[in-house]
């Protein structure tokens, strides 16, 4: 418990950036993108693939290079995609050195890791930036609720996902929703009144989001046999085990601002 609250102090600093926003928010986004992205290729190591690293950076860097050079630019970004996957596949012609799994690794990893996170900083850039703590707010607080909501009724409910996550049950998972939608509501009437409603949609979508995005870490983290993909954050792993959730609710909140809002 008192790592998790070591840890919890040295996540500070990313909350300022948050605050921040602008060039702060593209700092924070290309560095965990970066490091995201070294601890999902250390998994696959473990399992004795070999993806790119080298292609994995670099895509990143072209990513947020895009933003910043041609901010808006969506036919680049498409194309930005053609080439990442384009690239991991010319990764593999040397066939004596790397098998097919290296570059489907390597694709996975720049999508899943790198492209998912950059939707933080594109909600920073849209209209309702202030829906970046939205995703915080609804990735952290599910994580919390689900956590004390499984201590204290866990035993009498089914297993969520025994295969998976043995200790995450179903009371956990109503708790960790009911608990998102609280935090994104009180959010939303004090900070956004006008968006109070689509505050409360996106925290009762996006709590779901939020457990699939840490069962699907989790998933990985089976298959390539390890505890956890670091050990960077002191009682939260590394920047993947704690940042799973906000993975895949970024991109929700993102679309939701671009197609609702």
């Amino acid at each position: 418990m008192k790592e998790r609250f070591i840890g919890a102090g040295i996540m500070l600093p990313l909350l300022i950036l948050v605050y921040l926003g602008g060039y702060f928010m593209i700092a924070a986004g290309f560095a965990i993108g970066i490091i995201g992205v070294k601890e999902f290729y250390g998994g696959f190591v473990n399992m004795g693939f070999k993806p790119s690293y080298a292609v994995g950076y670099g895509a990143i860097f072209a990513l947020y290079a895009i933003n910043l050079w041609m901010p808006g630019n969506y036919q680049i970004v498409c194309a930005w995609l053609v080439l990442v996957v384009l690239t991991s596949i010319l990764y593999i012609f040397k066939i004596d050195e790397h098998k097919a799994e290296d570059a489907m690794a390597t694709i996975v990893g720049i999508v899943y890791v790198g492209f998912f996170t950059y939707h933080v900083v594109l909600v920073d850039q849209s209209a309702h930036r202030e829906f970046v703590w939205l995703i915080l707010i609804i990735a952290f607080s599910t994580d919390i609720f689900a956590y004390f909501a499984g201590l204290a009724l866990g035993k009498h409910t089914p297993k969520l996902c025994p295969n998976l996550s043995p200790k995450k049950t179903w009371a956990g998972a109503v708790g960790g929703t009911l608990g998102a939608i609280i935090c994104s509501a009180v959010f939303g009437y004090f900070l956004c009144p006008d968006l109070l409603v689509h505050c409360l949609i996106l925290a009762l979508v996006g709590s779901p989001i939020a457990q699939i995005g840490d069962l699907s870490a989790s998933a990985f983290k089976r298959k390539m046999g390890i505890k956890d993909y670091g050990n960077l954050i002191p009682g939260h792993g590394g920047v993947m085990d704690r940042f799973d959730s906000v993975i895949m609710v970024a991109p929700l909140v993102y679309y939701y601002i671009a197609f609702v809002l």
